[in-house]
Protein backbone atom coordinates (compact mmCIF):
# COMPACT_ATOMS: atom_id res chain seq x y z
CA UNK A 1 0.00 0.00 0.00
CA UNK A 2 1.70 3.40 -0.80
CA UNK A 3 0.32 7.02 -1.18
CA UNK A 4 -0.92 7.93 -4.61
CA UNK A 5 -1.17 10.82 -6.41
CA UNK A 6 -4.04 13.76 -5.89
CA UNK A 7 -5.97 12.22 -8.70
CA UNK A 8 -5.75 8.83 -9.76
CA UNK A 9 -5.34 7.64 -13.90
CA UNK A 10 -8.07 5.39 -13.66
CA UNK A 11 -11.50 7.18 -12.88
CA UNK A 12 -13.78 4.92 -12.98
CA UNK A 13 -16.60 5.92 -10.23
CA UNK A 14 -19.40 5.55 -12.92
CA UNK A 15 -17.89 1.74 -12.62
CA UNK A 16 -21.12 0.02 -10.92
CA UNK A 17 -19.01 -3.11 -10.33
CA UNK A 18 -15.99 -1.53 -9.17
CA UNK A 19 -18.24 0.36 -6.57
CA UNK A 20 -20.16 -2.80 -6.04
CA UNK A 21 -16.78 -4.11 -4.52
CA UNK A 22 -16.16 -1.13 -2.46
CA UNK A 23 -19.50 -1.11 -1.44
CA UNK A 24 -19.08 -4.84 -0.24
CA UNK A 25 -15.76 -3.50 1.41
CA UNK A 26 -17.73 -0.78 3.40
CA UNK A 27 -20.56 -2.75 4.58
CA UNK A 28 -18.39 -5.06 5.75
CA UNK A 29 -16.58 -2.30 7.97
CA UNK A 30 -19.67 -1.14 9.17
CA UNK A 31 -19.81 -4.44 10.45
CA UNK A 32 -16.60 -4.50 12.19
CA UNK A 33 -16.19 -1.20 13.77
CA UNK A 34 -18.00 1.21 15.64
CA UNK A 35 -20.27 3.67 14.11
CA UNK A 36 -18.47 6.81 14.86
CA UNK A 37 -15.58 5.50 14.10
CA UNK A 38 -17.19 4.04 10.59
CA UNK A 39 -18.72 7.63 10.01
CA UNK A 40 -16.08 9.56 10.79
CA UNK A 41 -13.30 7.57 8.66
CA UNK A 42 -14.73 5.35 6.31
CA UNK A 43 -17.93 6.74 5.21
CA UNK A 44 -16.76 10.02 3.74
CA UNK A 45 -14.43 8.38 1.42
CA UNK A 46 -14.12 7.71 -2.36
CA UNK A 47 -13.35 5.21 -4.11
CA UNK A 48 -11.79 4.93 -7.62
CA UNK A 49 -11.74 1.41 -8.74
CA UNK A 50 -9.47 0.41 -11.58
CA UNK A 51 -11.40 -1.63 -14.67
CA UNK A 52 -9.36 -4.60 -13.72
CA UNK A 53 -9.93 -4.48 -10.04
CA UNK A 54 -6.25 -4.83 -9.50
CA UNK A 55 -6.13 -0.97 -7.52
CA UNK A 56 -8.43 1.03 -5.27
CA UNK A 57 -7.57 4.68 -4.92
CA UNK A 58 -9.48 5.88 -1.71
CA UNK A 59 -10.02 9.83 -2.08
CA UNK A 60 -9.12 11.37 1.48
CA UNK A 61 -10.46 15.19 2.64
CA UNK A 62 -6.92 16.15 4.33
CA UNK A 63 -3.86 15.51 4.97
CA UNK A 64 -4.66 14.24 8.87
CA UNK A 65 -7.45 12.52 7.91
CA UNK A 66 -5.18 10.38 4.93
CA UNK A 67 -2.29 9.93 7.90
CA UNK A 68 -4.80 8.73 10.04
CA UNK A 69 -6.49 6.23 7.98
CA UNK A 70 -2.99 4.80 6.73
CA UNK A 71 -1.77 3.93 10.01
CA UNK A 72 -5.34 2.76 11.61
CA UNK A 73 -7.32 1.22 8.77
CA UNK A 74 -5.28 0.76 5.82
CA UNK A 75 -4.54 -2.70 6.60
CA UNK A 76 -7.74 -3.96 7.88
CA UNK A 77 -9.33 -2.73 3.88
CA UNK A 78 -6.68 -3.45 1.83
CA UNK A 79 -7.07 -7.47 3.41
CA UNK A 80 -10.51 -7.07 3.39
CA UNK A 81 -10.53 -5.68 -0.71
CA UNK A 82 -8.20 -9.11 -1.46
CA UNK A 83 -10.78 -10.97 0.33
CA UNK A 84 -13.83 -10.19 -1.61
CA UNK A 85 -11.99 -10.02 -4.70
CA UNK A 86 -9.38 -13.18 -4.66
CA UNK A 87 -6.50 -11.88 -5.81
CA UNK A 88 -4.31 -9.37 -4.71
CA UNK A 89 -5.55 -5.48 -4.97
CA UNK A 90 -3.28 -2.30 -4.63
CA UNK A 91 -4.67 -0.06 -2.57
CA UNK A 92 -3.77 3.74 -2.72
CA UNK A 93 -4.66 6.77 -0.76
CA UNK A 94 -4.81 10.85 -2.21
CA UNK A 95 -5.96 14.20 -1.57
CA UNK A 96 -9.14 14.30 -3.02
CA UNK A 97 -10.10 17.74 -4.33
CA UNK A 98 -12.53 19.72 -2.32
CA UNK A 99 -15.43 19.10 -4.97
CA UNK A 100 -15.02 15.18 -4.92
CA UNK A 101 -15.04 15.44 -0.55
CA UNK A 102 -18.52 15.46 -1.40
CA UNK A 103 -19.43 12.49 -3.11
CA UNK A 104 -19.46 8.88 -1.57
CA UNK A 105 -20.35 5.91 -2.82
CA UNK A 106 -20.95 4.28 0.69
CA UNK A 107 -24.67 3.35 1.28
CA UNK A 108 -25.24 4.16 5.55
CA UNK A 109 -25.55 0.74 6.85
CA UNK A 110 -27.01 0.27 10.46
CA UNK A 111 -24.00 -1.00 12.88
CA UNK A 112 -24.47 -1.43 16.69
CA UNK A 113 -22.65 1.79 18.37
CA UNK A 114 -19.79 1.27 20.48
CA UNK A 115 -17.24 3.97 22.31
CA UNK A 116 -14.75 5.39 20.09
CA UNK A 117 -11.47 3.55 20.20
CA UNK A 118 -9.47 4.79 22.85
CA UNK A 119 -6.21 6.65 20.84
CA UNK A 120 -9.13 8.02 18.39
CA UNK A 121 -7.65 11.71 17.85
CA UNK A 122 -9.31 14.85 18.50
CA UNK A 123 -11.91 15.24 15.95
CA UNK A 124 -13.05 11.78 15.92
CA UNK A 125 -16.28 12.43 17.68
CA UNK A 126 -19.41 12.90 15.74
CA UNK A 127 -19.87 16.93 14.69
CA UNK A 128 -22.51 19.48 16.48
CA UNK A 129 -25.63 19.91 15.22
CA UNK A 130 -25.78 23.38 13.25
CA UNK A 131 -26.11 26.51 15.68
CA UNK A 132 -30.31 26.41 16.26
CA UNK A 133 -30.96 23.19 15.22
CA UNK A 134 -31.46 20.19 17.23
CA UNK A 135 -30.46 16.86 15.84
CA UNK A 136 -31.70 13.65 17.15
CA UNK A 137 -29.00 11.63 16.29
CA UNK A 138 -31.43 9.00 15.57
CA UNK A 139 -31.18 6.14 12.40
CA UNK A 140 -34.26 6.11 10.77
CA UNK A 141 -33.67 2.65 9.70
CA UNK A 142 -33.96 1.31 12.69
CA UNK A 143 -37.33 0.84 13.73
CA UNK A 144 -39.55 -2.12 15.25
CA UNK A 145 -41.27 -3.16 11.53
CA UNK A 146 -37.31 -3.83 10.65
CA UNK A 147 -36.77 -5.36 14.10
CA UNK A 148 -37.08 -9.39 14.34
CA UNK A 149 -39.11 -10.21 17.27
CA UNK A 150 -38.51 -13.67 19.09
CA UNK A 151 -38.01 -15.15 22.73
CA UNK A 152 -34.67 -14.09 22.66
CA UNK A 153 -36.06 -9.59 23.15
CA UNK A 154 -39.67 -10.60 22.81
CA UNK A 155 -40.26 -8.26 26.31
CA UNK A 156 -37.53 -6.12 25.88
CA UNK A 157 -39.29 -5.16 22.21
CA UNK A 158 -42.92 -4.87 24.55
CA UNK A 159 -41.77 -3.01 26.98
CA UNK A 160 -39.56 -0.70 24.24
CA UNK A 161 -43.05 -0.40 22.46
CA UNK A 162 -44.78 0.72 25.90
CA UNK A 163 -42.66 3.68 26.58
CA UNK A 164 -42.57 4.99 22.82
CA UNK A 165 -46.49 4.89 22.96
CA UNK A 166 -46.73 6.27 26.75
CA UNK A 167 -43.46 8.21 27.25
CA UNK A 168 -43.30 9.19 30.71
CA UNK A 169 -45.21 6.61 32.84
CA UNK A 170 -44.58 3.07 33.69
CA UNK A 171 -41.06 1.82 32.74
CA UNK A 172 -39.14 4.80 33.34
CA UNK A 173 -36.48 4.06 33.55
CA UNK A 174 -36.54 1.29 30.98
CA UNK A 175 -32.69 -0.67 31.63
CA UNK A 176 -32.39 -2.67 28.52
CA UNK A 177 -28.51 -5.03 29.38
CA UNK A 178 -27.11 -7.89 26.97
CA UNK A 179 -24.34 -8.83 24.95
CA UNK A 180 -22.63 -6.68 21.93
CA UNK A 181 -24.20 -7.02 18.72
CA UNK A 182 -27.93 -8.41 20.26
CA UNK A 183 -29.86 -5.25 19.11
CA UNK A 184 -30.04 -3.17 22.18
CA UNK A 185 -29.21 -0.42 19.96
CA UNK A 186 -31.83 -1.29 17.63
CA UNK A 187 -34.26 -0.91 20.22
CA UNK A 188 -33.28 2.60 21.54
CA UNK A 189 -33.95 3.84 17.91
CA UNK A 190 -36.79 2.01 17.24
CA UNK A 191 -38.14 3.59 20.56
CA UNK A 192 -37.04 7.54 19.56
CA UNK A 193 -38.31 7.33 15.82
CA UNK A 194 -42.07 5.45 17.40
CA UNK A 195 -42.61 8.75 19.49
CA UNK A 196 -41.40 11.29 16.58
CA UNK A 197 -43.69 9.34 14.22
CA UNK A 198 -46.73 10.08 16.93
CA UNK A 199 -45.12 13.79 17.89
CA UNK A 200 -42.92 15.26 15.99
CA UNK A 201 -42.48 17.88 18.33
CA UNK A 202 -41.01 15.62 20.77
CA UNK A 203 -37.26 16.62 21.60
CA UNK A 204 -35.38 13.25 21.21
CA UNK A 205 -32.01 12.68 21.74
CA UNK A 206 -30.10 9.38 20.81
CA UNK A 207 -26.15 9.36 22.44
CA UNK A 208 -24.04 7.30 23.14
CA UNK A 209 -22.71 7.40 26.83
CA UNK A 210 -18.79 8.32 25.31
CA UNK A 211 -20.16 11.47 23.49
CA UNK A 212 -22.16 12.17 27.01
CA UNK A 213 -18.52 12.12 28.93
CA UNK A 214 -16.89 14.40 26.08
CA UNK A 215 -20.08 16.36 26.12
CA UNK A 216 -19.09 17.15 29.84
CA UNK A 217 -15.45 17.49 29.75
CA UNK A 218 -16.47 20.58 26.74
CA UNK A 219 -18.63 22.06 29.37
CA UNK A 220 -16.29 22.10 31.58
CA UNK A 221 -13.44 23.73 29.34
CA UNK A 222 -15.67 26.09 27.84
CA UNK A 223 -17.66 26.79 31.28
CA UNK A 224 -20.59 26.46 28.95
CA UNK A 225 -22.94 24.71 31.39
CA UNK A 226 -26.42 26.47 30.76
CA UNK A 227 -26.07 25.23 27.58
CA UNK A 228 -25.19 21.50 28.43
CA UNK A 229 -28.26 21.75 31.13
CA UNK A 230 -30.88 23.67 28.67
CA UNK A 231 -30.28 20.68 26.36
CA UNK A 232 -30.27 17.77 28.41
CA UNK A 233 -32.88 18.78 30.65
CA UNK A 234 -35.13 19.66 28.28
CA UNK A 235 -35.54 16.86 26.38
CA UNK A 236 -38.47 14.58 26.38
CA UNK A 237 -36.90 11.39 25.43
CA UNK A 238 -33.41 10.84 26.31
CA UNK A 239 -32.26 7.25 24.64
CA UNK A 240 -28.36 6.70 25.92
CA UNK A 241 -26.09 3.26 24.56
CA UNK A 242 -23.89 1.43 26.97
CA UNK A 243 -23.78 3.12 30.18
CA UNK A 244 -21.15 0.93 31.64
CA UNK A 245 -18.78 3.56 30.33
CA UNK A 246 -19.96 5.47 33.05
CA UNK A 247 -17.69 3.92 35.06
CA UNK A 248 -14.53 5.49 37.27
CA UNK A 249 -15.64 9.31 35.61
CA UNK A 250 -16.92 10.84 38.64
CA UNK A 251 -18.07 14.17 37.36
CA UNK A 252 -19.81 12.87 34.22
CA UNK A 253 -22.19 10.32 36.83
CA UNK A 254 -22.58 13.28 38.81
CA UNK A 255 -23.81 15.79 35.70
CA UNK A 256 -25.88 12.49 34.81
CA UNK A 257 -27.74 12.15 38.02
CA UNK A 258 -28.67 15.72 37.93
CA UNK A 259 -30.01 15.47 34.39
CA UNK A 260 -31.79 11.91 35.08
CA UNK A 261 -33.54 13.52 38.16
CA UNK A 262 -34.50 16.75 36.14
CA UNK A 263 -36.18 14.84 33.24
CA UNK A 264 -37.86 11.93 35.47
CA UNK A 265 -39.27 15.10 37.57
CA UNK A 266 -40.68 16.56 34.11
CA UNK A 267 -41.96 13.18 33.05
CA UNK A 268 -39.39 13.16 30.68
CA UNK A 269 -38.55 9.15 29.55
CA UNK A 270 -34.96 7.70 30.06
CA UNK A 271 -34.40 4.79 28.11
CA UNK A 272 -30.17 2.97 28.79
CA UNK A 273 -28.27 0.44 27.16
CA UNK A 274 -25.44 -1.47 28.93
CA UNK A 275 -23.74 -4.93 28.36
CA UNK A 276 -24.94 -5.51 32.22
CA UNK A 277 -27.67 -5.53 34.59
CA UNK A 278 -27.56 -2.46 36.84
CA UNK A 279 -26.62 -3.66 39.68
CA UNK A 280 -23.30 -6.00 38.28
CA UNK A 281 -21.57 -2.46 36.60
CA UNK A 282 -18.70 -1.45 38.36
CA UNK A 283 -17.31 1.69 39.31
CA UNK A 284 -20.84 3.64 39.01
CA UNK A 285 -22.07 5.23 42.15
CA UNK A 286 -24.62 3.31 44.05
CA UNK A 287 -26.91 6.36 43.75
CA UNK A 288 -27.09 6.24 40.25
CA UNK A 289 -27.05 2.31 40.45
CA UNK A 290 -30.38 2.18 42.15
CA UNK A 291 -31.62 5.36 39.56
CA UNK A 292 -30.91 2.83 37.10
CA UNK A 293 -32.67 0.03 38.71
CA UNK A 294 -35.94 1.95 40.06
CA UNK A 295 -37.95 1.23 36.30
CA UNK A 296 -37.73 -1.94 34.45
CA UNK A 297 -34.81 -3.86 33.69
CA UNK A 298 -34.99 -5.73 30.83
CA UNK A 299 -32.09 -8.42 29.40
CA UNK A 300 -32.05 -9.15 25.35
CA UNK A 301 -30.69 -12.77 24.77
CA UNK A 302 -29.04 -14.13 22.01
CA UNK A 303 -31.23 -14.97 19.38
CA UNK A 304 -32.28 -18.44 19.11
CA UNK A 305 -31.84 -20.75 15.80
CA UNK A 306 -35.46 -20.45 14.37
CA UNK A 307 -34.87 -16.10 15.10
CA UNK A 308 -31.25 -16.55 13.08
CA UNK A 309 -32.82 -17.96 10.33
CA UNK A 310 -35.85 -15.38 10.08
CA UNK A 311 -33.17 -12.64 10.47
CA UNK A 312 -30.98 -13.62 7.55
CA UNK A 313 -33.85 -14.62 5.57
CA UNK A 314 -34.83 -10.62 6.17
CA UNK A 315 -31.56 -9.40 5.63
CA UNK A 316 -30.93 -10.74 2.70
CA UNK A 317 -34.29 -9.57 1.16
CA UNK A 318 -33.27 -5.71 2.46
CA UNK A 319 -30.51 -6.43 0.03
CA UNK A 320 -32.89 -7.02 -2.57
CA UNK A 321 -31.11 -11.37 -2.38
CA UNK A 322 -32.57 -14.27 -1.90
CA UNK A 323 -31.10 -16.53 1.14
CA UNK A 324 -32.69 -20.34 0.30
CA UNK A 325 -33.66 -21.56 3.41
CA UNK A 326 -31.52 -24.54 3.85
CA UNK A 327 -28.49 -22.27 3.71
CA UNK A 328 -29.98 -19.71 6.26
CA UNK A 329 -30.18 -22.85 8.69
CA UNK A 330 -26.73 -23.76 7.85
CA UNK A 331 -25.46 -20.31 8.67
CA UNK A 332 -27.76 -19.85 11.76
CA UNK A 333 -26.36 -22.91 13.31
CA UNK A 334 -22.52 -21.86 12.82
CA UNK A 335 -22.85 -18.49 13.65
CA UNK A 336 -24.57 -18.15 17.34
CA UNK A 337 -23.38 -15.11 18.94
CA UNK A 338 -25.58 -12.17 18.10
CA UNK A 339 -27.07 -10.28 15.50
CA UNK A 340 -23.53 -8.59 14.09
CA UNK A 341 -21.92 -11.85 13.32
CA UNK A 342 -24.98 -12.91 11.42
CA UNK A 343 -25.26 -9.75 9.35
CA UNK A 344 -21.20 -10.32 9.16
CA UNK A 345 -21.54 -13.48 7.58
CA UNK A 346 -24.54 -12.82 5.48
CA UNK A 347 -22.83 -9.96 4.01
CA UNK A 348 -19.65 -12.75 3.27
CA UNK A 349 -21.33 -14.93 1.52
CA UNK A 350 -23.80 -12.39 -0.79
CA UNK A 351 -20.46 -10.66 -1.58
CA UNK A 352 -18.44 -14.18 -2.63
CA UNK A 353 -21.91 -14.94 -4.25
CA UNK A 354 -21.85 -11.83 -6.36
CA UNK A 355 -17.94 -11.92 -7.13
CA UNK A 356 -17.80 -15.27 -8.31
CA UNK A 357 -21.31 -15.11 -10.17
CA UNK A 358 -22.41 -18.29 -8.07
CA UNK A 359 -25.81 -18.97 -6.70
CA UNK A 360 -26.13 -18.76 -2.95
CA UNK A 361 -25.93 -22.14 -1.71
CA UNK A 362 -24.54 -24.50 1.34
CA UNK A 363 -21.29 -24.89 -0.60
CA UNK A 364 -20.52 -21.79 -1.50
CA UNK A 365 -21.49 -20.55 1.77
CA UNK A 366 -19.07 -22.99 3.33
CA UNK A 367 -16.18 -21.52 0.65
CA UNK A 368 -17.17 -17.83 1.97
CA UNK A 369 -17.13 -18.61 5.48
CA UNK A 370 -14.73 -21.23 5.20
CA UNK A 371 -12.13 -18.91 7.89
CA UNK A 372 -14.91 -18.59 10.82
CA UNK A 373 -15.73 -21.92 10.48
CA UNK A 374 -11.93 -23.31 10.99
CA UNK A 375 -11.90 -20.89 13.74
CA UNK A 376 -14.89 -22.52 15.45
CA UNK A 377 -13.72 -25.91 14.95
CA UNK A 378 -10.44 -25.25 16.11
CA UNK A 379 -11.43 -23.28 19.63
CA UNK A 380 -14.38 -25.29 20.41
CA UNK A 381 -14.69 -28.60 21.74
CA UNK A 382 -16.62 -30.23 24.29
CA UNK A 383 -13.68 -30.89 26.09
CA UNK A 384 -12.63 -27.25 25.88
CA UNK A 385 -16.28 -26.48 27.26
CA UNK A 386 -15.11 -29.51 30.09
CA UNK A 387 -12.09 -27.77 31.38
CA UNK A 388 -13.51 -23.85 30.62
CA UNK A 389 -16.43 -24.58 33.28
CA UNK A 390 -14.41 -26.81 35.24
CA UNK A 391 -11.57 -23.94 36.00
CA UNK A 392 -14.51 -21.47 36.44
CA UNK A 393 -16.41 -22.86 38.64
CA UNK A 394 -13.46 -24.86 40.60
CA UNK A 395 -14.08 -28.16 40.32
CA UNK A 396 -11.95 -31.20 38.29
CA UNK A 397 -12.47 -31.69 35.12
CA UNK A 398 -12.87 -35.86 36.03
CA UNK A 399 -16.04 -34.30 37.78
CA UNK A 400 -17.46 -33.67 34.20
CA UNK A 401 -17.21 -37.14 33.61
CA UNK A 402 -17.71 -39.07 37.27
CA UNK A 403 -20.99 -40.35 38.48
CA UNK A 404 -20.65 -37.71 41.60
CA UNK A 405 -24.32 -35.86 41.50
CA UNK A 406 -23.75 -33.39 44.87
CA UNK A 407 -24.91 -29.67 43.45
CA UNK A 408 -21.73 -28.45 43.14
CA UNK A 409 -20.84 -30.61 40.64
CA UNK A 410 -23.84 -31.73 38.80
CA UNK A 411 -24.58 -28.09 38.30
CA UNK A 412 -21.64 -27.01 36.46
CA UNK A 413 -21.58 -30.30 34.41
CA UNK A 414 -25.56 -29.36 33.36
CA UNK A 415 -23.82 -25.91 32.21
CA UNK A 416 -21.38 -28.00 29.89
CA UNK A 417 -23.84 -29.73 28.76
CA UNK A 418 -26.18 -26.64 27.53
CA UNK A 419 -22.60 -25.03 26.23
CA UNK A 420 -21.35 -28.16 24.36
CA UNK A 421 -25.08 -28.13 22.74
CA UNK A 422 -25.07 -24.34 21.94
CA UNK A 423 -21.21 -23.90 20.55
CA UNK A 424 -20.54 -27.21 18.82
CA UNK A 425 -22.22 -28.78 16.33
CA UNK A 426 -22.22 -32.53 18.26
CA UNK A 427 -25.79 -34.46 18.66
CA UNK A 428 -27.21 -35.02 22.37
CA UNK A 429 -26.22 -38.88 22.46
CA UNK A 430 -22.37 -37.31 21.22
CA UNK A 431 -22.57 -35.20 24.07
CA UNK A 432 -23.83 -37.74 26.71
CA UNK A 433 -21.01 -40.08 25.12
CA UNK A 434 -17.88 -37.40 26.11
CA UNK A 435 -20.09 -36.83 29.67
CA UNK A 436 -18.98 -39.77 30.59
CA UNK A 437 -21.35 -42.08 28.83
CA UNK A 438 -24.51 -40.22 30.05
CA UNK A 439 -27.76 -41.04 27.56
CA UNK A 440 -28.94 -38.64 25.46
CA UNK A 441 -32.28 -37.63 27.85
CA UNK A 442 -29.53 -36.57 30.47
CA UNK A 443 -27.97 -34.26 28.05
CA UNK A 444 -31.73 -33.09 26.91
CA UNK A 445 -32.86 -32.40 30.26
CA UNK A 446 -29.39 -30.60 30.86
CA UNK A 447 -29.93 -28.55 28.13
CA UNK A 448 -34.09 -27.69 29.00
CA UNK A 449 -33.04 -27.02 32.08
CA UNK A 450 -30.20 -24.35 32.23
CA UNK A 451 -32.17 -22.46 28.54
CA UNK A 452 -34.98 -21.80 30.78
CA UNK A 453 -32.98 -20.90 34.18
CA UNK A 454 -31.12 -18.29 31.90
CA UNK A 455 -34.45 -16.91 31.21
CA UNK A 456 -35.11 -16.04 34.87
CA UNK A 457 -32.11 -16.01 36.76
CA UNK A 458 -29.62 -12.98 35.75
CA UNK A 459 -26.81 -14.51 37.84
CA UNK A 460 -26.87 -17.54 35.70
CA UNK A 461 -26.72 -15.46 32.23
CA UNK A 462 -24.29 -13.20 33.20
CA UNK A 463 -22.58 -16.20 33.99
CA UNK A 464 -22.80 -18.07 31.00
CA UNK A 465 -22.08 -14.92 29.15
CA UNK A 466 -18.52 -14.79 30.49
CA UNK A 467 -18.48 -18.39 29.76
CA UNK A 468 -19.49 -18.02 26.51
CA UNK A 469 -17.17 -15.23 26.01
CA UNK A 470 -13.89 -17.12 26.93
CA UNK A 471 -14.97 -19.83 24.99
CA UNK A 472 -15.27 -18.11 21.70
CA UNK A 473 -11.65 -16.03 22.30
Amino acid sequence: MHEGPSHSSHDTDGDSAGQGLWQACTEQLAQDLPEQQFNTWIKPLVAQVSPDFSKVTLLVANRFKLDWIRAQYAGRISALLEELYGQPVTLELALAQRESVARTYVRPVPASIEAPAANAPAGAAAEEPPAGAFRTRLNLALTFDTLVEGTANRMARSAAMHVAGSPGHLYNPLFIYGGVGLGKTHLVHAVGNKLLADRPDAKVLYIHAEQFVSDVVKSYQRRTFDDFKERYHSLDLLLIDDVQFFANKDRTQEEFFNAFEALLAKKSHIVMTSDTYPKGLANIHERLVSRFDSGLTVAIEPPELEMRVAILINKARAEHAEMPEEVAFFVAKNVRSNVRELEGALRKILAYSRFNQKEVSIQLAREALRDLLSIQNRQISVENIQKTVADYYKIKVADMYSKKRPASIARPRQIAMYLAKELTQKSLPEIGELFGGRDHTTVLHAVRKIGAERQQLTELNQQLHVLEQTLKG
